[in-house]
């Protein structure tokens, strides 16, 4: 591979990874599990199993990545998050 085509090829790796952002949960001592089990699975698809993971992570780590992509899809999950009175953002 010629010098040219690697950065040509690392240019490429770095737009893609700039295209994707995530909408980040951040924890909070008002929503109850359930509900933010519930408003996972309705917002971002998540399964029960995958909400359920992520409401524990929220708990104990005071944050979690619940879901990644394209800023346009991120933005109305995320509005539907802080709607149900979750504290989230995109970033």
């Amino acid at each position: 591979m010629s010098p040219s085509e690697k950065q040509s090829e690392e240019l490429l790796l770095e737009e893609d990874v700039l295209k994707q952002n995530e909408i980040v949960l951040f924890n909070d001592d008002v929503n109850t599990f359930d509900h933010v089990i519930d408003t996972l699975i309705y917002a971002c698809d998540h399964t029960p199993e995958q909400a359920e993971q992520c409401s524990i992570i929220v708990h104990y780590k005071g944050k979690c990545t619940v879901k990644t992509g394209p800023y346009e899809d991120l933005k109305p999950r995320c509005s539907k998050l802080l709607q149900a009175g979750l504290s989230a953002e995109i970033v």
